[in-house]
């Protein structure tokens, strides 16, 4: 097990180097995911496993009364300490494998982290552990039959929807999920399925829709993906003990 988090927190500073959740579309994908997932916010705490820079913690604070935000990387942990000051929240530097809280949540948030994790299982395990009794977790990760990835497949850039493309590798992605292998992860961790989704139709890359599109353009595919969540950029399954 410690060789397990030396390694783990090496390979999560090499990334905690480079990563911004901040920057760019991704910061507005961000903010969209949280627009989604707010009428699913039950009670006063929350644990945010995998908090990164904190660009999803912003949205949590007008929320829960008490966060917990967790991340493995001491670089991300310390810019969000840096730059988000908050009496309701507390920073926790440690691996989801070594973390043993002092307390149970109603809301547990994983998002973007299956993907980058060893055991994606042993994690909704111990998040399940974490949780009261009528708590909710919130799983968010990319969606491997993205619109967008299946231009990739047309393009030859990508052979299979679920190969790692070079974006997925330089931030740390070991996997990247259909809807039906999220779907048996959580199962074979023993949590119930209350409701799937998925969030932002995106027909192109990040940079392109950066140069490009407007708000008013963004907000409109934002709806549309709604009608499409096969599709979508990012699916979302909530799920209950």
């Amino acid at each position: 097990m410690k060789n397990f988090i030396k390694k783990e927190k090496k390979h999560l500073e090499r990334i905690g180097k480079i990563f911004s959740s901040r920057t760019g579309f991704n910061s507005v994908l961000v903010d969209l995911r949280y627009e989604t997932f707010k009428e699913f916010f039950k009670g006063k705490n929350c644990l945010e496993i995998g908090s990164a820079d904190g660009q999803g913690t912003r949205h949590l604070l007008k929320f829960f009364k008490r966060i917990v935000a967790l991340d493995g990387s001491k670089e991300l942990t310390d810019k969000l300490k840096r730059t988000i000051k908050n009496r309701n929240l507390e920073v926790v530097c440690s691996l989801v494998e070594e973390y043993k809280p002092k307390e149970k949540f109603d809301t547990i948030v994983l998002a973007h982290i299956l993907e980058h994790v060893k055991n994606p299982i042993k994690v909704l395990k111990l998040a399940k552990s974490w949780l009261k009794k009528n708590g909710i977790i919130l799983v968010d990760v990319p969606n491997a039959n993205s619109l967008h990835r299946q231009v990739g497949i047309k393009m030859g850039l990508l052979k299979k929807c679920t190969d790692l493309n070079e974006a997925d590798k330089r931030i740390g992605h070991r996997r990247v999920y259909t809807i039906d292998a999220l779907k048996r992860d959580i199962k074979k961790a023993g949590l119930k399925i209350k409701k799937t989704g998925g969030i932002f139709f995106k027909p192109l890359s990040n940079k392109q829709i950066e140069e490009s599109w407007d708000k008013k353009m963004i907000k409109g595919f934002y709806e549309l993906g709604k009608d499409f969540p096969e599709l979508d950029a990012e699916i979302y399954i909530i799920c209950s003990q």
